[in-house]
């Protein structure tokens, strides 16, 4: 079935509610900048943020030579898709491909359209590869599940690190000790992080083409999907997704509250 989606700029606070219904992580990242709404006779029935990841200029440096001189200002990062569950599955890419359309006429400076499917949760890109980007290969990635089965970037466990440092005595750690995480009933995990970019104009495919990164059509698939779990002899290899919770909000509940609407008052 074929969508005249309309795509419209909303705030962040309308854009949360959505992502938070129907998004597997509820979780925004930081230097999220654009809020897009996808109306389909006049009901928001989707959401996609632009922004950057953690390391904006660390992502250009890996996926490009530095003599090229980019910046963040060539690109954006997809941080937030999701579409209501009423609509079909194939409409993702329906969305995608306006939302595209939208970056052309708006962000004409842009180069690139970047993103990460999140094979850490068994999602190797379908919408992405549906949409005819292309596939860079993947990245091992960390992160910790708590007790609850709470999903925990280690860039949001500042608060864990730091009663971590006091347990075991020293002044500052960056990881989360074997010892402590048993404390605490906590797990941690590597999985795949999927790289998927759009060349948006024909100087864009030119650069694409020096880039250090093999850019393909060879998509991966769900028997791509890999884990290695920490034990105390190193890491286990599984190819069955260790169990999360991921409604649980508890470490991250501060980023979720910040987009939160109470009494016509904002959070943030």
């Amino acid at each position: 079935m074929k969508f005249n989606f309309i795509i419209k700029e909303i705030n962040k606070y309308t854009a949360a509610e959505l992502v938070q219904k129907y998004h597997y992580s509820k979780v925004f990242p930081r230097l999220t900048k654009v809020y897009l709404g996808i109306f389909l006779d006049d009901k928001l029935v989707g959401v996609i943020t632009f922004g950057w990841g953690t390391q904006p200029l660390g992502t250009l440096n890996h996926l490009f030579n530095k003599g090229l001189g980019l910046t963040t200002k060539d690109y954006f990062e997809i941080g937030k898709m999701c579409a209501i569950d009423e609509l079909p599955r194939n409409s993702e890419s329906q969305m995608l491909s306006a939302v595209i359309k939208w970056l052309k006429i708006n962000h004409p400076e842009k180069l690139f359209l970047y993103t990460l499917a999140d094979g850490i949760v068994s999602k190797p890109g379908y919408c992405y590869q549906a949409s005819n980007f292309l596939c860079g290969g993947f990245f091992w990635t960390d992160v910790y599940i708590g007790n609850d089965g709470e999903k925990i970037h280690p860039r949001t466990a500042r608060g864990l690190c730091e009663e971590n440092a006091k347990f075991c005595g020293k002044e500052k750690i960056f990881w989360l000790t074997r010892d402590f995480m048993k404390t605490k009933g906590i797990t941690r995990i590597r999985g795949k992080m999927f790289r998927y970019i759009m060349p948006l104009s024909k100087k864009a495919q030119k650069l694409l083409a020096s880039s250090p990164v093999k850019w393909t059509m060879e998509y991966p698939k769900d028997k791509d999907l890999e884990w290695k779990i920490q034990t105390d002899d190193g890491y286990i290899v599984t190819k069955e997704m260790p169990k999360m919770n991921l409604s649980a909000v508890n470490i991250n509940k501060k980023n979720v509250d910040s987009f939160k609407r109470v009494e016509n008052e904002f959070f943030g």
